[in-house]
């Protein structure tokens, strides 16, 4: 396949000299071969201008068998707390192909990149998917004003949602360091073709131990307390941010989404908070389908300890619904507690169980 009107009718804004070595590879295969522009010739930037994306999803929207929560990325910026705290919230459309959540869900779910704010601080948790990330990079450019220094915490340093924006943000807004659990965090969230830098920026990282407090703010007025996840298959952590009252539960409390794309997008009554079943099923139907059966009784005593030691008044996951209000966001923990205990071995046998199952 190689590039037709749809670019050629843009010529006059894009330099055609060369291979084009950033934006889009995320979104077009690779096989296909077409003439791609080197730098968006309005601004002179790199391909994650403004300019940029409405050209690129023309194209792929012609082209691509992508689905549309690929290829017409809708973000929103959800304000939790005026000035100091954010979602940037990708809508990713439920269909069976997102591993995140059963294979029977259906509907509409949210990946959120949380913006922490602290004077000319900032904090983001979490990158999104690279195909969200033309959108993602557009809202942060809203949010952060010229003199904000940036920091990235990808929250699950080996799972797409959370990584694989991580270059990109960094180059687009000259992130002062990353926070990683690993050594030299470059490694792991490279998934971009390295474009040649004027100022040969490189990302720094900062480790982070399994628990640890985070300075936020210039005077490192605002502390957030990062610690392993009480319950996990993969490096997770958690982040509690106590000037918030807010808990970033990465992927734990995701089990909640929506039929439509307006949501809404935040719990605060307990009469929506989802019963027992539903948080059991979601459980066994996602990375925890082999849990049944399971010693589960110590993982209910990590996550009630997370409980008693912080005043959380907000539940931020990674994807899936917010929970805000004391009295939802306690009865999220005693719902998730509960199934887990009726998972345990006492209780109920570990079997063999198919692929396919749905339970």
């Amino acid at each position: 396949m190689t590039g037709d009107a749809d670019f050629v009718k843009h010529s006059n804004r894009f330099s055609r000299e060369g291979p084009w070595q950033q934006a889009l590879e995320d979104a077009i295969p690779l096989s296909w071969v077409w003439e791609r522009p080197t730098s968006c010739q309005t601004c002179k930037q790199a391909p994650d201008c403004a300019v940029l994306p409405e050209v690129a999803i023309e194209f792929e929207r012609s082209h691509s068998t992508m689905n549309d929560s690929q290829v017409s990325p809708v973000t929103d910026v959800i304000e939790l707390v005026p000035d100091k705290l954010y979602s940037v919230a990708s809508t990713i459309r439920l269909d069976g192909n997102v591993s995140s959540y059963p294979a029977n869900a259906t509907g509409y779910t949210k990946g959120h990149c949380y913006l922490l704010k602290q004077g000319n601080d900032a904090l983001l948790l979490d990158t999104g998917y690279t195909a969200h990330r033309r959108a993602i990079i557009a809202s942060l450019r809203q949010l952060l004003t010229d003199g904000d220094e940036l920091s990235i915490y990808p929250l699950r340093l080996n799972e797409y949602m959370s990584v694989c924006n991580v270059e990109m943000i960094a180059q687009t807004f000259r992130a002062k360091q990353c926070y990683s659990g690993n050594p030299d965090a470059s490694l792991w969230v490279g998934f971009s073709r390295h474009v040649e830098r004027p100022d040969n920026y490189v990302l720094k990282t900062s480790l982070v131990a399994r628990r640890q407090e985070i300075d936020l703010g210039s005077k490192g007025e605002r502390k957030l307390q990062a610690f392993q996840a009480p319950i996990r298959l993969i490096g997770t952590r958690w982040v509690m941010d106590p000037s918030t009252g807010t808990l970033f539960s990465s992927d734990s409390f995701t089990h909640q989404w929506s039929k439509t794309t307006h949501g809404p997008w935040v719990i605060d009554r307990a009469d929506d908070v989802a019963a027992m079943p539903h948080i059991r099923s979601f459980l066994l139907n996602t990375r925890y389908w082999w849990l049944e059966g399971g010693k589960t009784e110590e993982l209910c005593a990590k996550i009630d300890a997370v409980r008693r030691d912080y005043a959380i008044e907000r539940i931020a996951p990674g994807y899936g619904k917010i929970t805000e209000g004391r009295e939802a966001v306690d009865l999220q923990f005693d719902r998730l507690i509960e199934a887990l205990r009726s998972l345990d071995r006492s209780v109920m046998p570990s079997a063999y169980v198919d692929r396919d199952l749905i339970r």
